[in-house]
């Protein structure tokens, strides 16, 4: 039976402190006053910052000239203060946008691990997988944050539309879907209340599955039949029915509607293979965490391997899937599609570049040879960038139309991680100690304590 550190248990609570402290640090410097943002701007111009620094500069210059030019005209003078007006607030609302997509990309990160490997888990009942039943605890363990991890994703998004000023989905704006015929169109769909009702939904279903199906893996082991097991088998069964609805529609809700003028009918599938391969990836590093504590002795390297397996497997996956969508869309050059991309790899080349090569080159030159899969310190240097990419991914999904070009990797991003992996930490490893880290009585247990591969 593992027991929660107290050094561990300490680490989690400093990372949610020291969060807590970075994530208060980024609202309480985004709230810049129109004067702060034209002083910004006119610095970064005379600096040559790029961006919307070259334009702040040409309306600057622009309006120097209409104002001291004796064949400006009264109209044009207006024209070109209005538009400066408008682009400093513009600029204005980005930054002040900022910690709140920080906060959300950090909370979602955290969630869609969870919610992975839940799917990963129901996969592996329903199959009735013979390998991998002496994992199933730890898969219970971290599949335990799905419940806190939803709330705190949802919650922040409603947030976001009703304390705050609409700084993540526009479509909550009053003032932008009035004068925007497209979000009218989808307003049946994208609206506050129905928003809400189906996020608690997905979760509420989410939840149970967990529940049920936890409530059925400890019965089991007292159990002197299996029936627990073949309730196991049948919910993860009908589960996985509802998973793939709801994914999909939770990932139009909670990603794509930042864009709401772009849709992909690749998304669903897209977002899933991201947690998929993320949550599988946290698996592999939480059990050689357990393992070097003296743990999980019933875990061998063929485990692992077939871990790296999935690792590798669902990154070429998630590869095929981003390629498709990006292809198609490139290829079709449709006005309404390609800005998405083009947006990206205008402002975000850095992110969006290095989340493919961690996402793809890395994964497949590392755990490409079968022999690397065995090794652990492998395994883990593999994880960790393969986490940091899909960290990168949903960043890059959110942040381009929430903060433009203002988007930095600073003290708002990596207080919302700190505070969202302590979280995490303290809700899974709590769960793991609750109950005995080997299945016994599962009916496969022989067969996945001498799987070799």
């Amino acid at each position: 039976m593992y027991t929660f550190s107290n050094k561990l248990k300490t680490f989690s609570i400093a990372l949610v402190i020291i969060g807590l402290l970075g994530v208060g640090y980024g609202f309480m410097t985004s709230h810049k006053s129109f004067e702060e943002v034209e002083t910004m701007l006119a610095e970064e111009a005379s600096h040559h910052g790029g961006g919307h620094a070259e334009e702040t500069a040409h309306a600057t210059t622009e309006m120097a000239h209409d104002s001291h030019g004796e064949e400006a005209s009264s109209t044009d003078e207006a024209h070109h203060a209005d538009a400066h007006k408008e682009h400093v607030e513009h600029v204005q609302h980005q930054i002040s946008n900022r910690p709140w997509s920080a906060l959300y990309v950090g909370a979602f990160f955290f969630f869609m691990i969870a919610l992975g490997v839940l799917a990963f888990y129901a996969i592996q009942r329903a199959s009735q997988a013979g390998w991998s039943p002496v994992l199933f605890r730890v898969m219970e363990g971290i599949t335990a944050y799905v419940l806190p991890g939803g709330l705190i994703v949802l919650a922040i998004a409603i947030a976001s539309g009703t304390i705050g000023h609409y700084n993540i989905f526009i479509w909550m704006d009053p003032d932008v879907v009035a004068h925007d015929k497209l979000i009218q169109g989808k307003a049946g769909w994208l609206n506050l209340p129905m928003f809400a009702v189906r996020g608690f939904i997905f979760i509420a279903g989410w939840s149970l599955y967990r529940h049920f199906a936890r409530k059925f893996s400890l019965a089991q082991d007292n159990a002197e039949d299996d029936k627990n097991f073949k309730k196991s088998f049948r919910i993860a069964a009908a589960f996985l029915v509802f998973y793939i609805y709801s994914e999909s529609i939770m990932s139009w809700d909670w990603i794509m509607s930042v864009d709401p003028h772009w849709f992909s009918t690749l998304f669903g599938w897209y977002v899933f293979a991201s947690m998929f391969v993320s949550g599988i990836t946290v698996i592999a590093l939480i059990t050689m965490y357990l393992k070097s504590k003296g743990l999980l002795e019933f875990v061998n390297d063929s485990h692992l391997h077939d871990l790296a397996k999935f690792m590798f497997a669902i990154s070429i996956f998630w590869t095929y899937l981003w390629f498709s969508q990006f292809m198609l869309i490139w290829y079709s050059n449709i006005p309404e599609e390609v800005t998405y991309f083009i947006t990206r790899i205008n402002d975000y080349k850095l992110p969006f570049f290095g989340m493919l090569a961690m996402n793809f080159i890395f994964p497949l030159l590392v755990l490409m040879n079968s022999d690397y899969k065995r090794i652990p310190w492998f395994i883990v240097m593999a994880g960790i960038v393969i986490l940091f990419g899909h960290y990168l991914d949903v960043f890059n999904m959110i942040m381009p139309a929430t903060v433009g070009d203002r988007w930095f990797i600073g003290v708002p991003e990596i207080g919302a991680i700190c505070l969202f992996a302590g979280l995490f930490m303290l809700v899974v490893f709590t769960a793991i100690s609750k109950a005995p880290l080997l299945a016994k009585r599962n009916p496969f247990i022989k067969e996945s304590e001498n799987f070799h591969y």
